[in-house]
């Protein structure tokens, strides 16, 4: 039996409690079992109660039952939060420890046995059901990995690219593997995903959550839900900072804002305020500045990425939909090319003189029927500029088509039928596919980005809209 559990047996429940909460005002040393292993408080309070909250198909949460149990049991959450404060979290900790023991083979503690099937080597019954098929599980593995010692995350055995296509209409959003062109995985429990967006090492997912006024962070490896952060309003856009150190989130609410999150420490740490509710936001190329535009002011809104101040603005004459950047030599932006309210096609926007210089408007396509129901104000709304710089392309909702034009000439150099209220657009890091999302069709379209031919067309949730590429890592 480990020193934790001897304690706990000797202690009534209530007595046990209170002294549990006493050690950790004092920041209590990692347990340390019998083979001289400790158990990393830090390790447990990021990676390992996370799975206590995630919901997992025909399994209720663990922190369902066990905020109810008197062996290990689970703080139940203040009211109105997602996440333990810190002293639940030392609380938390202590419980748990007393099922483990540090350093052993796996299934000698009770902790990664109770949760496993039998058939994988875990206990005949556990009365909250099984969570575990088998210990290949990326979850269980994260548990197991602290009752080793682990410190930190192990590293991952590959990272790979994925699109990423959030559902508007539904609760979940689809993984789509580029070389295959298939669904390979499901991020459940978002309702009303909005935008999103990839940390630049693989390893975690975010999305905007429009129901409970949150982003949602997943760990790429399990798909679940790692964290929730309160936002100051109801969101919609997301972008990530170079260096995947913060998300930038639009705020769709009067009187407008930019909410800046510390993605390292999980939580909101500035909200800048804008000229408007803000719709979209991007960072641009070089990592510089986010930007961000208002449908209901018309206002671009430039913040400097190093201060997270406004560095400048600029009004157009009707509301801001989706942008995108095309670069100098120098990787320095150059152009902003936006989309607008009630106009079919884009203009473009000198980054450095803030001055339009352009506008291009979509030609009607002989023999298409214009569909102008359900446009909610945009009848092209989706962007993407090539990898290389080359091409630029825009969906159309009010014909089915994405037309392509060349950069910088702004020539129009083809389209391709893309199915119902085509949405946004995203690019392979290789330039070589596109992937759009056909809100009216419930599927992804994937595009040879050479041939400007459809080669897949993948289902996906209800009313796909925003969609992303990402890097994900996996264990195997």
């Amino acid at each position: 039996m480990s020193p934790c559990a001897l304690f706990r047996s000797r202690l009534p429940a209530p007595l046990f409690l209170f002294v549990t909460v006493l050690l950790s005002l004092f920041a209590v040393p990692a347990a340390v079992g019998q083979a001289g292993v400790k158990l990393d408080y830090e390790f447990f309070k990021n990676e390992v109660q996370p799975i206590f909250l995630a919901k997992r198909n025909n399994n209720v949460r663990c922190i369902q039952c066990h905020t109810r149990s008197s062996s290990f049991r689970l703080q139940p959450l203040e009211e109105g939060q997602f996440f333990w404060t810190e002293e639940q979290s030392r609380q938390n900790f202590e419980y748990a420890s007393a099922f483990v023991r540090p350093g052993e083979p796996p299934l000698n503690s009770r902790f990664l046995t109770h949760p496993l099937a039998a058939s994988a080597g875990g206990d005949p019954f556990h009365g909250g059901g099984k969570h575990f098929a088998n210990q290949s599980d990326p979850e269980w593995r994260i548990m197991a990995d602290w009752v080793a010692g682990a410190t930190k995350r192990r590293e991952p055995a590959r990272t790979v690219v994925r699109i990423v296509q959030t559902n508007a209409a539904g609760d979940n959003s689809h993984i789509i593997d580029p070389a295959t062109n298939r669904v390979v995985g499901v991020i459940e429990n978002i309702e009303i995903p909005h935008g999103v967006t990839g940390a630049p090492d693989g390893s975690q997912i975010y999305i905007s959550n429009e129901s409970l006024h949150t982003l949602d962070v997943v760990d790429s490896r399990t798909l679940r839900i790692k964290r929730r952060i309160h936002l100051s309003g109801r969101p919609n856009n997301i972008a990530v900072s170079k260096d995947g150190g913060k998300v930038y989130v639009g705020i769709m609410e009067a009187p407008g804002a930019v909410d800046v999150i510390d993605v390292v420490n999980m939580q909101r740490v500035k909200t800048v305020p804008t000229v408007g509710a803000i719709h979209n936001v991007y960072v641009t190329p070089d990592g510089r500045y986010a930007v961000a535009g208002s449908i209901q002011r018309s206002t671009i809104n430039v913040i400097d990425t190093r201060t997270d101040e406004m560095a400048w603005t600029k009004e157009m004459d009707s509301g801001i939909r989706p942008m995108i950047f095309d670069t100098h030599a120098d990787g320095s932006t150059k152009n902003i090319y936006v989309q607008l309210s009630e106009f079919h096609g884009f203009a473009v926007v000198d980054f450095n003189t803030h001055e339009e210089i352009a506008r291009i408007e979509h030609p009607a396509i002989e023999g298409e029927e214009a569909h102008r129901d359900g446009l909610q104000g945009a009848p092209a709304h989706g962007l993407a500029v090539s990898p290389d710089g080359k091409t630029l392309w825009s969906t159309s909702k009010v014909y089915s088509h994405a037309y392509i034009h060349s950069l910088p000439d702004l020539k129009e150099i083809g389209r391709v039928h893309v199915g119902q209220h085509p949405e946004w657009i995203t690019f392979t890091p290789d330039g070589k596919t596109v992937y759009i999302g056909a809100a009216g069709d419930n599927a992804t379209y994937a595009v040879d980005a050479k041939t400007m031919t459809v080669v897949a067309k993948i289902d996906v949730g209800q009313t796909p809209k925003r969609i992303g590429t990402v890097l994900m890592q996996q264990d195997q």
